[in-house]
């Protein structure tokens, strides 16, 4: 993952862990959605986040995102090592995974930033 990218990497990731410890699951998983769609360019990355969003599933007792959730990490790290993944995509169980969506224009930013 390049440099200007990874700090609003991790903090989405840090904010999902804060609104975790408040109970707070939408804000959760609005803030791993957010991490998705910075990190699904980068195996490692995508894959760290997916793995994050399986554990929320079971956590909530979410069977959909459970069973959405396993093969993610062993696709989504491939199609991120050969460059195929759908730019946008927020990695839930609830949106296809090669699905393209919109990027939020922050993010959007960023990204094309890194593009440069």
């Amino acid at each position: 993952m390049p440099t200007p990218v990874r700090p609003y990497y991790e903090a989405e990731l840090r904010k999902s862990e804060e609104a975790r410890m408040r109970s707070d699951m939408q804000l959760e998983w609005h803030h791993l959605e957010r991490a998705h769609i910075l990190g699904q360019r980068w195996p490692r990355e995508h894959n760290a986040v997916h793995w994050r969003m399986l554990v929320f599933g079971f956590r909530t007792k979410n069977t959909r995102e459970i069973i959405g959730q396993l093969p993610r990490p062993i696709i989504g790290g491939v199609k991120s090592f050969v460059g195929t993944v759908p730019i946008g995509n927020t990695g839930g169980a609830d949106v296809p995974a090669m699905r393209t969506m919109p990027l939020p224009q922050d993010l959007s930013a960023l990204l094309e930033g890194d593009q440069k």
